[in-house]
């Protein structure tokens, strides 16, 4: 099948496809006496699971590994755990910095409540400056 027909077996768009193929992530597809790209319904399968592991967000070495892993026949469970946690615990970490920024913020925008903007003796640029005892 051509591209078009992977793109839309796949969810894909042809530019990602021409993508992956590009960074390495997919194999490159057989070509036709013409030259065009011609997917097997294989070809199209790792393209899903590309797009699926996209949608996770993960890095392009993690899909590219996966996809290669599947591609040769052996089962890419442990890299795909591994990822999926990894992946997770950063999203953990990221969630606590977000909290502990929103709180900065929620500070900051309480102290600034008050405070009449009259450059340069008093505004609110000064509440940046103030000292409180949980910012790190």
């Amino acid at each position: 099948m051509r591209i078009s027909e992977a793109a839309r077996d796949s969810g894909l768009e042809p530019s990602a496809i021409r993508f992956y193929e590009s960074a390495g992530v997919l194999p490159a597809p057989q070509r036709t006496p013409s030259g065009y790209r011609d997917y097997s319904p294989s070809d199209v399968e790792m393209l899903r699971l590309a797009r699926s592991l996209r949608a996770l967000e993960l890095p392009l070495n993690d899909i590219r590994g996966i996809v290669t892993m599947s591609a040769s026949g052996n089962a890419p469970c442990l890299p795909v755990r591994e990822a999926i946690e990894r992946e997770a615990a950063a999203i953990d970490a990221r969630i606590s910095d977000l909290k502990r920024l929103r709180g900065e913020l929620s500070r900051l925008q309480a102290a600034s409540a008050d405070i009449v903007d009259n450059w340069p003796d008093s505004c609110v640029c000064h509440v940046l400056n103030a000292e409180d005892p949980t910012r790190q």
